[in-house]
Order: structure tokens, then C-alpha cells, then sequence
């Protein structure tokens, strides 16, 4: 039996096996770089030991470190999570060479599995229906293409291609990714199909040959190919069902298949599926699975790795469940990765955390906590919320509500577009399939509409001042701004998404909203029509921590948390993120005009143009490499390159002079 553990990954499914771990009695070890060493995973395990390093080639990419670890920690068994060397055969070789056990399938089975070209051979004998694919660039004359990484998956190393002019960028792109993500930058060429759903079956195997299907997942609406939503069950009429599980029976069959896996299909639009590829790992839409069926996958992982059968009889799944993905990064700016630290990471109404849900609930697995300092060296995902209901509409009701109200301090994230996916009429109706996001574009429009932002920065100016008059020293019962006489009012600006925000108020002798107003910077109020003016308010409450307010007879309640200058505003229409400004600022160092700055910190990977060079508005001027996946940053406008201070291989931080254009 395993008595103890080495989890080789990190973050939210290093954490969700030390869960199970612990409730199994198994100690457990974790691994960690130096960017992860104060991080949730490394202080819940029993053991830790340091991987010298930040990036993942550094750390968690590194065999001989891992085995090390596993040796000086004493442990017996290594789990490798997803990612990183979940699915590197030689990985799994050398660990069953050093005597320990591996929870995962044979180093075989995640070679053959791992070559999707030979798998999809492989496969195709046992009679998986397969899509055309190709190695060869001068071979494809059909489009669209899907450009795709050999060894891998999580959407990296992925490029849609609808023209032969685009093809060579695309594969050398995706394999510049893929052996970023992965060490290995082998890619091909597959069929791409239009309206396609990504549906996925869970298997499991164990050693005494028996192969079984614990139900199917719905992947189909993602992000740069990564998913984004998953649910179980997926909504497909049952000969559908009966004949994807079969199918992936079928090549857990072929391969003497042994743990967790999950095969993937193309589901086109008359119900004919596909096989994309064998993940020989545990997904990280796991948890869907689990709520439906009540099992613990982890824990079947280990009793597999132990040698034993699989339970006789398996449950059958009930109600759905819905997850979604919560990442640090800024979807309507092309997804662009967001670092910083979490001031406050709070999910109401959470019921259980890494499984143990009984009943309709929400269960949250999160590699973070409030304090976590999220970097640019690994994939942006933070946690995963995941909600069980008797039906689809009532999980997903359930998870977007939480999601609305969750305090999401610090960091930028995909939390705004995640509710308004799961509150579409398009999703309710199922009217999904791998190119949602591109068809529906009111998704990515924020929760708190321009016309309410007012509101939140006028929260936000009465807690502040709230906060001031509690911390007075002297005459502390009068209201703040207090005079004998009507004066000019208060007046206090903010940094908001969209530019300045300056709220002006006047309270009168008892605390009371007497006037107010919210306005851009340079907007003169007095010139604002008063039939669109902002709407009739009272002051109800406000401490530094909360603000009510009556907004045309309707109490509205406005949570207001503060971190030096930052002020985050969470209310019934949604969350701002403000920055109070000086009301004297410093002088600042001006940059240059035509500067191109970085909009995020990363490595420069390559540069596309040379000083001198003539440039229209559009062309890519260079890649910047940030959390796994590849930016591009284009010339915003005509002109000449002056200056790339920046070489290949350069660090930069979030501002720094990319590039200038001259005019």
C-alpha cells in the first residue's frame, strides 16, 4: 500500500490530492520552486522540498529533481497530477525504475497515447472513427485546419488556420508553444470542423483488465482551444452516449488501459464524433464527474495504482454539474494573463472544498487564498467552481450567482465573462460549440454597466470618508466636510477601467446625501443635462468597510474593501476595481511618444521587425511569452520603428518600452 505520497505539480490539483490523501491517512510530499514557495499546496503537505528555480523547465520539468525529492522525502509513490510531466513516458519510466509506485498508466501506454499520430493509428484499428489529419504542410489543401501539439494538451500548442498563406506561421507558432508548455515541439495538421462540440467520456482501467466509462463531459465552450465551462453529464441524445462510451471503451481496450483517463471526440452538428486524442491522466474538469457520480477519482487513482479492482459495481449518475475555470487574466483584451497579488479571494456559499459535496451545493477547488501573489511563470488559472443541481438550470443558476458575488481583490480575471456565459440564453438553450466565444461577443462586456460605475466610485468616496472620520481624533461625531454654512463639495477622484471618475458630494448637518454627482475628469457638471443626470440618492449607511444606498427607492448595498490607494467595490450591479488619486499628484516621467509599452510582464520571444522599417497599424512587431502562451503586440498605428530597446530573450514588466513608432 502507499503510505506516502510525492504529488509532482503544483497549485489547485496538487492540493486536491493531498485532500484525498489525507482522508485516506496517506502523508504526503510536496514539491515547490522558489516563485511557489509560500504558496497554499507546499504549507498544507506533510513534507516540502525546494526545486531550485522559478520557471517550470527549472523546477517542475525536471525528472532527475523530482526523483531526487522523492528519495531524500522518503516517499514511496509519485502522482503526477495534469501538466507538466503528467503524460512524459519517460517520466513515468524512471519512476517505476526507482522503485516507486506510479499513479498513473503504464510508461507504454502514455508513449503510444502521447504520439497522437500513433494513437489516432492505433485507435483507428479498433474501430474509433477518426478525423483526416496530416504532418506534412504541402499535403493539406483543404481549410479550415487545426494545427495541433503531439505531446500535450490545455489548448496549448494550437492554431486554427483558414488559409495555406497562414499555415507555416501557425505550425511554427504552435510549436514554439508547444515546446514551451511541454519540451516537445512536434505538431500536425488536422481537419477542423465547424460548430464542432467537445465532448469528453472518463475511463478508468485496472490491473486485472477491466476498462469502464464513468459518465461523459461537455467541454465545448473555450478559450484559445483551452476549456473554459465544463459540465456533466453532456447533452446528447443516449444512442450518442451509448456510442461515445463504447468508443471509449474501445481504446481504453486497445491500449490494456490502467488508471484515470479520458478520451476525447469531436461532436459535429448531426451527431457524427471524432476522436481527438487519450488524455492518460487525470483531467481538470475531474470534479464534474465526481459530483454526478459520488466518487472519488483520486481516490480510485490510488486504489488502482495499489493493485486492486475496481468496485464491482459503480454508481450511475445523477443531477448535473457545471465548472468553470477562474482565471487571472483580462478576457476582452485578448486574454491577456493578469499578475498581482489577491487582496481578497472570497466565494460565497461555498459547501465543500476538493470533493466531499453531499446534495446541490457549490464546492470550490482553488490554488490560491487571499494573499496569494499570482506571477507570470505558470498557467493563469486560479481555482475551479464547480456546482451540482438536480438539473442543468439549477447548478447553473447556483454557480453564477456565487460567481457574481464573489470578492475577487487584486488580480484582473475572467470572472465577469464566466456569468454572463452561464446567463446566456444561448447557453440555456445548449447552443454551444467550440467556437462560442467567437459568435457571441456580449459576453465579454462587464458585469457593471458605465452607467452604474457611478454609483460603486461614489461608495467608494463615503467609505473612505467614513473610514477617516472613525480614525479622527478630534470632533468625530461631525459628519465629514462638515460647515456651518453650504460650501463647495467634497470632492475625491478615482482611476477607473475606462479613465478618470471624479465624485463630488455634500453631506448635510446629520450625515445625509445632501447633492452628488460622478463624472469624468474635465467634464464640467454644471453642463450635464438634468433629465440625464445621475439618479436620486440617499445615504442609508456607510462605514469604511460598507455603503448603502436608496437609488430611486431601491436600497442598494455596496462592500468596499480598501488596500492602500486600490479600492475594490462589490455591489448588486457587479465589481469595480478604483484608484483613489492624490489630490496633488507628483510629476511623473513622460515617455516618449509613439512608445509601445508591454501590457504585461513576460520573456520577448521574438521580434518581427528592425529599426528603420516601415510599419502599417496591425503588423506584429514582437512576441512577448507570459504564463505559458504566446502574445503578440502589434503596431497600433502607421509609421516608422525608432527604437527596440528590448532583445530576444529580455524580461520586461508590465510597461516597459517595447517598441517606438515614429510617424
Amino acid at each position: 500500500m502507499i503510505s506516502r505520497l510525492l504529488v509532482a505539480n503544483r497549485g489547485e490539483i496538487a492540493r486536491r490530492v493531498f485532500a484525498t490523501c489525507r482522508a485516506l491517512g496517506v502523508e504526503t510530499v510536496a514539491v515547490h520552486s522558489d516563485a511557489d514557495a509560500d504558496a497554499p499546496f507546499v504549507a498544507e503537505a506533510d513534507q516540502a522540498v525546494r526545486l531550485p528555480g522559478d520557471t517550470p523547465a527549472e523546477t517542475y520539468l525536471r525528472v532527475e529533481l523530482i526523483l531526487d525529492a522523492a528519495r531524500r522525502s522518503g516517499a514511496d509513490a509519485v502522482h503526477p497530477g495534469y501538466g507538466f510531466l503528467a503524460e512524459n513516458a519517460e517520466f513515468a519510466a524512471a519512476v517505476t525504475d526507482a522503485g516507486l509506485t506510479w499513479v498513473g498508466p503504464p510508461a507504454k501506454v502514455i508513449a503510444v497515447m502521447g504520439d497522437k499520430l500513433a494513437a489516432k493509428g492505433l485507435l483507428a484499428e479498433a474501430g474509433v472513427p477518426m478525423l483526416p489529419s496530416w504532418t506534412d504542410t504541402a499535403a493539406v489543401s483543404d481549410f479550415p485546419v487545426l494545427v495541433k501539439a503531439s505531446a500535450g494538451g490545455g489548448g496549448r500548442g494550437m492554431r486554427i488556420v483558414r488559409d495555406a498563406d497562414e499555415l507555416a506561421e501557425a505550425v511554427a507558432s504552435a510549436s514554439r508553444e508547444a515546446a514551451a508548455a511541454f519540451g516537445d515541439g512536434t505538431v500536425f495538421i488536422e481537419r477542423y470542423v465547424e460548430r464542432g462540440r467537445h465532448v469528453e467520456v472518463q475511463i478508468f482501467g485496472d490491473a486485472h483488465g477491466r476498462v469502464v466509462a464513468l459518465g461523459d463531459r461537455e467541454c465545448s465552450i473555450q478559450r484559445r482551444h483551452q476549456k473554459i465551462v465544463e459540465e456533466a453529464p453532456a447533452v446528447v441524445p443516449e444512442r450518442v452516449r451509448t456510442a461515445l462510451h463504447e468508443a471509449a471503451v474501445a481504446a481504453g481496450r486497445a491500449v490494456d488501459y490502467l488508471g484515470a483517463g479520458t478520451v476525447e471526440f469531436l461532436l459535429a452538428p448531426g451527431g457524427e464524433f471524432f476522436f481527438l486524442e487519450m488524455n492518460t491522466r487525470l483531467q481538470v474538469e475531474h470534479p464534474v464527474t465526481e459530483l454526478c457520480t459520488g466518487l472519488d477519482l483520486v481516490g480510485l487513482q490510488l486504489l488502482v495504482a495499489e493493485g486492486e479492482p475496481l468496485p464491482a459495481v459503480l454508481p450511475v449518475g445523477t443531477g448535473h454539474a457545471v465548472e468553470v475555470r477562474l482565471c487571472a487574466e483580462d478576457a476582452a483584451a485578448g486574454w491577456r494573463p493578469a499578475t498581482g497579488t489577491l487582496h481578497r479571494f472570497a466565494v460565497p456559499q461555498v459547501a465543500a472544498e476538493f470533493g466531499g459535496l453531499a446534495g446541490p451545493g457549490l464546492r470550490l477547488d482553488s490554488g490560491v487564498v487571499a494573499g496569494s501573489v499570482v506571477g507570470v511563470h505558470y498557467d493563469s488559472m486560479l481555482a475551479k467552481v464547480i456546482a451540482w443541481g438536480r438539473t442543468r438550470a439549477e447548478a447553473t443558476r447556483l454557480l453564477s450567482a456565487a460567481l457574481a458575488r464573489a470578492e475577487l481583490h487584486g488580480v484582473t480575471t475572467n470572472r465577469d465573462l464566466l456569468v454572463r456565459v452561464l446567463r446566456s440564453s444561448a447557453f440555456a438553450a445548449v447552443e454551444i460549440d467550440t467556437g462560442f466565444l467567437d459568435r457571441h461577443a456580449e459576453v465579454f462586456a462587464p458585469l457593471l454597466s458605465a452607467d452604474r460605475l457611478p454609483l460603486s466610485a461614489l461608495a467608494a468616496a463615503l467609505a473612505s470618508a467614513a473610514g477617516r472620520r472613525a480614525d479622527a481624533k478630534v470632533l468625530a461625531g461631525l459628519p465629514s466636510g462638515w460647515r456651518n454654512v453650504p460650501a463647495v463639495p467634497q470632492v475625491t477622484r478615482f482611476g477607473g477601467p475606462d479613465g478618470e471618475v471624479e465624485v463630488r458630494y455634500r453631506l448635510d448637518r446629520v450625515g445625509g446625501l445632501a447633492e452628488w454627482s460622478a463624472t469624468p475628469t474635465g467634464t464640467d457638471p454644471d453642463a450635464t443635462d438634468p433629465a440625464a443626470g445621475p439618479p436620486a440618492v440617499a445615504l442609508v449607511e456607510a462605514t469604511a468597510g460598507r455603503v448603502v444606498l436608496d437609488v430611486d427607492g431601491v436600497r442598494c448595498a455596496y462592500r468596499v474593501h480598501r488596500v492602500g490607494s486600490a479600492v475594490f467595490v462589490d455591489g448588486p450591479d457587479g465589481a469595480a476595481s478604483l484608484v483613489e488619486l492624490p489630490r496633488l499628484p507628483l510629476p511623473t516621467a513622460e515617455v516618449a511618444a509613439g512608445s509601445l509599452l508591454a501590457p504585461l510582464p513576460g520573456a520577448v520571444t521574438r521580434v518581427h521587425v528592425e529599426v528603420g522599417q516601415r510599419v502599417v497599424a496591425g503588423d506584429p512587431l514582437l512576441t512577448v511569452e507570459a504564463m505559458k502562451l504566446e502574445h503578440p503586440v502589434l503596431a497600433p498605428t502607421d509609421g516608422v520603428v525608432a527604437e527596440l530597446p528590448v532583445p530576444v530573450g529580455g524580461q520586461v514588466r508590465t510597461g516597459a518600452v517595447l517598441a517606438v513608432i515614429d510617424n
